[in-house]
């Protein structure tokens, strides 16, 4: 976007902003519009104040520093196919759409060619990455070419098998949405399952009587064992498990990197530190005083990674399949890797005194912190010892034991000495500081739950996150001063409308939020400083972060809010995450280190396709491993029907509270329809349940008293019956009138009241009646 050569600082008017954003789809940002209308420092604020009322009256739409058209798509997307319209064309809605700031999702007329290529071929449930124009006119859709073929409609579905009396069977799906539909499966397509085996079922051609039948494909394992669970998960979300056969004889011909092309690091006592049940080893650290004299008290950071784009070429059959992986996923019992074991846990672990090829970057840090300069290169290393976060801090802590002691002084010193640096810019970067604690479950040798643990925060575990953010902040600046295409990991800040949310919300607890200027982490930080230490602590972390925005990669850098970061690239585990392959690649071509570098025909179009895929395959992952901790917790609280717990109200919803258990973190629904004998209020901007007789309010946050009523493990679901009073409601604030179901009435109205709404109707008045009578 270049600026007008005849600019002014004359103010534009609301017409002249809303014309430039609609000229620019999916481009503008506000540093553009500031740079086009010739704006300086000093009306910057103004516009974006604008830009705020521009949004909350519609004109437009912001998702942190990008400026769109309201209800506009991007130029790529991933979208499900829907249906067809009158005329047969398959049409399509976005894959992540938020009906609730931007209204209906619009539809999508697909475009088909008549010779389309291979691999984009797709049909009516399928999910497709598009190529999207915006429609010429008020009376056209949206129109999308199919660039890849994501996902195919499933035709097989995933259950338990029950054996019936009359040696046939059936099976019941583990999926909520598909509750209620059995298939018959008759004994002859059984496949040998039991009765309680965990199946896979092609669905056969439905008859015109009597339940769908099926055909049992796969036994996946009995649900009497929670390492069957894992597997639920697995084939629910298509997660790629077996590798096929070209990828592991890529793999296994292999060799391991040598010192041709490359640095001899093999004497710089790099350490890993990782989980005590760590399988693969890919990044190390070293530290050191700087003994250039213009940098006293400085340090000398190393942060090598495993060469994985060594082993891994572009356009491989390994490249191939982890592309479509996208990540590793990691549920309790196993580890779907993206890469097979050859690699990841073999030629790409940092195993002590073997030789590994490794990308490193050497990061001069100042004594206040500051990262002064950095150098990326292709090495050669032999890691000095492996290492484990308890472990590491235990002998900071004058605790180490005969493994670690000689290292203390010459490796651990130096390092925490470079973090305690380092910290001190982060905390004056002061990224986004929520307070939220990670469960970690336990099992047993035999795969059943032995327990839920919530690991201590170490210094060890800020270390190693410090370092990884400088190296990934590294690796993001040096691509962009080469002026190559990378992905980036990018955080977006929150929404206008979740601001405001945030903003009544907090009003209810009497704290002010203000937000004038340039969104920053720090404003929110403030925030959760005021309630450190108090009661409503949870709840406000909660509700903070419910106002964020999700994560994703983007070909497109609109920064790491989060973070707060400018520029923002994941480098330091091209392991696990093909994002960082990427990074590492481009690294290789803009600094000529060798082969597997990022090709030429790799460009924005392509990466940003790229990313779209990677961040869909996170967001499945990310899925799979909540549902299956829901499941494995679900197992192990099934045989404690009638046991009380304490709980935090983790959610309100219309149809009721969702608790979260202290001691497991296990989640449960509380139906509105058991809470009391009287109508509940759905407070949106308390997020609370109210008592319309009582004024007896239930929040989000409150602690409270629950009786374990049912678990359903196969789905994941507990329910719970509150023993707990609510407190009660305080007078003023914004009160939404939405009335939950009443208690005990199935969904009908009770007598003298709306059907709809559940509010109480008025008498017709004499007059209304005899009007009636006489009509």
């Amino acid at each position: 976007m270049k600026k007008k050569s005849d600019a002014t600082t004359a103010f534009p008017d609301r017409e002249s902003i809303v014309a430039f954003v609609k000229a620019h789809p999916g481009e503008a940002r506000t540093r553009d519009i500031a740079r086009h209308f010739g704006l300086k420092n000093e009306s910057r604020a103004e516009l974006r104040r604008a830009l705020r009322d521009l949004a909350e009256e519609g004109a437009i739409a912001t998702e942190g520093r990008k400026v769109r058209e309201p209800k506009s798509l991007p130029p790529t997307l991933v979208a499900d196919i829907t249906g067809r319209d009158s005329d047969g064309e398959l049409l399509a809605a976005p894959a992540e759409w938020f009906a609730e700031v931007d209204g209906p999702a619009p539809a999508i007329t697909i475009h088909v060619p008549r010779k389309p290529k291979p691999g984009t071929v797709a049909g009516v449930g399928d999910r497709v990455l598009l190529r999207v124009e915006k429609p010429r006119n008020k009376h056209e859709t949206y129109s999308g070419r199919v660039i890849k073929l994501l996902d195919k409609t499933q035709h097989r579905v995933l259950g338990i098998y029950r054996e019936m009396p009359n040696g046939d069977g059936r099976m019941i799906p583990v999926d909520k949405k598909q509750a209620g539909r059995d298939l018959a499966i008759a004994a002859k397509d059984s496949g040998g399952a039991q009765d309680g085996d965990l199946i896979s079922v092609e669905l056969m051609r439905a008859r015109g009587y009597g339940l769908p039948s099926g055909r049992v494909k796969e036994r996946l394992g009995s649900l009497k064992t929670e390492k069957a669970v894992s597997l639920i998960a697995i084939h629910a979300h298509d997660i790629p498990q077996e590798f096929p056969a070209d990828v592991v004889r890529e793999s296994e011909a292999a060799k391991p990197a040598t010192l041709a092309g490359r640095e001899d690091w093999r004497d710089v006592p790099l350490v890993t530190i990782d989980p005590p049940d760590a399988k693969d080893h890919d990044d190390a650290v070293h530290a050191e005083p700087d003994a250039d004299p213009n940098n006293k008290g400085g340090y000398i950071v190393n942060v090598a990674i495993a060469d994985v784009a060594f082993y891994v070429r572009p356009q491989s059959p390994l490249d191939r399949d982890a592309l479509k992986r996208g990540n590793s996923v990691y549920f309790p019992d196993r580890v779907v890797p993206m890469l097979p074991e050859r690699i990841s846990n073999d030629l790409c672990s940092l195993k002590p005194g073997e030789p590994r090829g490794a990308l490193a970057v050497r990061m001069v840090i100042d004594k206040d912190g500051r990262k002064r300069s950095h150098t990326f290169h292709r090495v050669l290393m032999r890691s000095a010892a492996k290492l484990n976060y308890a472990q590491a801090q235990a002998a900071i802590d004058g605790r180490p034991d005969d493994t670690i002691g000689p290292l203390l002084d010459s490796i651990l010193k130096p390092l925490w000495t470079a973090y305690a640096l380092v910290k001190r810019a982060r905390d004056e970067r002061d990224p986004l500081d929520l307070d939220l604690p990670e469960r970690k479950i336990l099992l047993k040798a035999d795969g059943t739950v032995d327990r839920v643990a919530t690991p201590e925060r170490l210094d060890a575990h800020r270390l190693i996150e410090e370092f990884m953010i400088l190296a990934n902040v590294a690796a993001a600046e040096t691509l962009e001063k080469k002026t190559l295409p990378l992905i980036y990991r990018v955080h977006d800040e929150p929404t206008v409308e979740k601001v405001h949310n945030l903003r009544e919300f907090l009003k209810t607890l009497e704290m002010p939020f203000s937000a004038t200027g340039a969104l920053r982490p720090a404003v929110f930080n403030r925030i959760l400083a005021q309630v450190k230490g108090r009661d409503a602590e949870p709840l406000v972390n909660e509700v903070v972060l419910r106002s964020q925005a999700q994560a994703e990669y983007s070909a497109d850098n609109y920064g790491h809010f989060g973070l707060n970061l400018r520029r923002y690239a994941h480098f330091t585990s091209p392991i696990r995450r093909y994002a960082d392959l990427i990074v590492h690649r481009a690294l290789i071509r803009a600094l000529g280190l060798g082969e597997g570098a990022l090709p030429e025909t790799e460009t924005f179009e392509t990466l940003s396709e790229v990313a779209a895929a990677i961040s869909l395959t996170e967001r499945r992952a990310m899925k799979a491993e909540r549902e299956t901790a829901d499941r494995l917790i679900a197992h192990f609280l099934a045989d404690r029907i009638g046991a009380t717990f304490e709980g935090r109200i983790s959610g309100v919803t219309r149809a009721g509270l969702f608790v979260k258990l202290a001691d497991t973190g296990a989640d449960g629904l509380i139906p509105v329809r058991t809470l009391g004998s009287e109508y509940y209020n759905y407070d949106e901007t308390r997020h609370a349940l109210i008592g319309s007789r009582s004024g007896a309010m239930h929040r989000l946050g409150d602690v409270v008293q629950v009786r374990l009523v049912e678990a359903a493990p196969v789905a994941g679901a507990l329910r719970f019956e509150l023993l707990s009073e609510g407190r009660t409601a305080p007078r003023g604030g914004r009160m939404r009138d939405t009335r939950a179901r009443p208690p005990n009435t199935g969904g009908k109205a009770r007598p003298g009241r709306n059907s709809k709404n559940g509010k109480k109707l008025r008498k017709p008045s004499r007059k209304t009646r005899k009007s009636k009578k006489e009509g």
